[in-house]
């Protein structure tokens, strides 16, 4: 009697399954925690509801408050109509219901809560400061991102200086993985800062019911601008409501009444109001009410929820197998001899004139260079589109030292770091040879960004794979440096120097 009594006081509650199963659809690609890599389908380009990174290695859509910030971060070259437009939808269906019930760092929030602490209980003071999420909105996610497009330099402020979920999923998800043990030499003060922030949140969560949804989070800001207007969430019939603010007293958000701006829509409310004046509703139905009101109806309703979950679960279990399913790419090739050469169409640099004059044999008993992508091997050969018409093929650069950069415009390392390739191209004109490479994954505004400077180096665009063939993922920026036989001498990812490219390259370009 006393372990029945227990499970039934300690099994989660339907809220809190919503909750994991929304992690779960959120973060499908499960295989990508063993591969370190980020997930980079089709479905990346659809915003989910709730506060999921982008970065995550099991994220199959896109955070819709990380998107807002690069769509503004380009709106000198497009309008953001998708994420308005989608934020409008998200907000006038669910509104703050998404961040009681589909919201991953909402979860981890309040897991945290439960641990057994001391509670800092809501005041006049939390008030206060729940109006900081609103400054955070206005500053770091509107203001920041506009003032940079006058300097044509993309900065999500939110996702780039605050945001836990970046740090966890994102940084900590991948850094986490041996796969990327070399990534830890990109981490810089920045790092460092937004993990102490990281660390001091889900620190206070123990204390403060969900403090960086009450406190920072400019999406449930988003969302509870359309707190008299979403159609799904907890609802008052007036006739019935006495005014005794019992539902008010026992919510932990800061709410004046039920589903004002704070509310999350939790439904924490609905049994404990006295007259049963309080429902969670989606518009005319009713999902959930008091208790007394649900227990004619109670057969029924257990019935009609367990079929509901029963469909859930299918649609999470396809999802799950979709993105999970091994493919030709996940399982490894049979086993090659190491002795793997250049493609037969990959030509060699003509010789000079003192090499001519070097005996056959020489040449005959010179070793075979690996194709790969590490030091020390022949950089694989590929022929990419470039902006502006023509193509550029790796082969034909051969005889010359190579600068490779893989880049994009929405990687804010990556342009910090573009006038250093085109001072070393205009330092060294005629002797290297440069090519920046936008990665393949957001493309629709490169022209436009290019066309605001006057870079004489070459930009192509990644339509075949190139970064993995060298090694790379979807981490940017990345450069590789080819010596005047196509041999690799450098290929590191993090942001380089002038100085750092110019002491590699000007030693090989002095080569006889």
């Amino acid at each position: 009697m006393k372990v029945t009594s227990w499970l039934k006081n300690h099994l989660p509650t339907r809220r809190r399954l919503i909750q994991v199963y929304a992690a779960l659809l959120y973060n499908a690609n499960l295989k990508g925690y063993i591969s370190g890599e980020i997930y980079t389908g089709n479905t990346k380009a659809v915003c989910v509801p709730g506060l999921n990174c982008y970065s995550c290695p099991s994220a199959v859509g896109a955070c819709p408050l990380g998107a807002l910030q690069n769509a503004l971060a380009a709106s000198g070259n497009r309008a953001p109509y998708y994420v308005l437009g989608i934020l409008m939808l998200f907000g006038l269906t669910l509104g703050r219901t998404i961040c009681g019930f589909l919201c991953p760092m909402g979860l981890i929030q309040e897991l945290l809560h439960k641990i057994p602490t001391p509670k800092l209980k809501k005041n006049r003071i939390t008030h206060v400061l729940s109006y900081l999420k609103y400054v955070i909105l206005v500053v770091f996610v509107v203001l920041i991102p506009l003032w940079y497009v006058s300097q044509h330099y993309p900065v999500p402020a939110f996702c780039k200086y605050i945001c836990p979920a970046g740090t966890f999923e994102g940084a900590i998800g991948l850094l986490a993985n041996p796969v990327n043990s070399d990534k830890f030499s990109m981490l810089n003060i920045l790092f460092t800062r937004k993990f102490v922030i990281m660390v001091l949140l889900f620190g206070g969560s123990v204390f403060v019911y969900r403090i960086f949804c009450r406190f920072l989070c400019p999406l449930g800001a988003i969302y509870g601008l359309f707190a008299k207007l979403n159609l799904v969430g907890v609802k008052v019939e007036a006739s019935k409501c006495t005014g005794c603010g019992l539902c008010v007293s026992h919510c932990g958000m800061d709410v004046r009444h039920v589903g004002d701006h704070e509310c999350i829509h939790c439904a924490g409310c609905v049994d404990v109001c006295p007259t049963a004046a309080i429902s969670f509703k989606a518009g005319n139905i009713t999902l959930r009410a008091h208790e007394k009101t649900e227990a004619p109806e109670k057969p029924r309703l257990d019935r009609n929820r367990r079929i509901a979950w029963c469909a859930a679960l299918l649609v999470l279990a396809a999802v799950l197998a979709y993105y999970n399913w091994p493919t030709a790419g996940d399982i490894p090739a049979a086993e090659l001899p190491v002795t793997d050469t250049a493609p037969a169409d990959t030509n060699p640099a003509e010789p000079l004139p003192d090499e001519a004059e070097s005996s056959g044999e020489d040449a005959a008993n010179a070793p075979e260079l690996t194709v790969g992508s590490e030091v020390g091997m022949l950089g694989p050969d590929f022929t990419v589109p470039l902006y502006g018409g023509d193509t550029f093929t790796l082969a034909d650069a051969r005889g010359t030292v190579t600068v490779i950069n893989f880049w994009a415009t929405w990687c804010t390392p990556c342009v910090a770091e573009l006038p250093h390739f085109e001072q070393l191209y205009r330092d060294y004109d005629g002797d290297i040879e440069v090519i920046a490479v936008h990665s393949d994954l957001v493309t629709d505004d490169v022209d436009a960004y290019l066309a605001n400077y006057d870079y004489t180096i070459r930009f192509a665009l990644d339509d075949s794979g190139v970064v993995t063939a060298y090694g790379g993922s979807t981490m940017l920026p990345q450069t590789i440096i080819l010596d005047k036989d196509g041999v690799i001498v450098y290929n590191t990812v993090g942001s380089v120097t002038y100085e750092l490219l110019e002491s590699i390259v000007a030693p090989l370009i002095a080569e006889e």
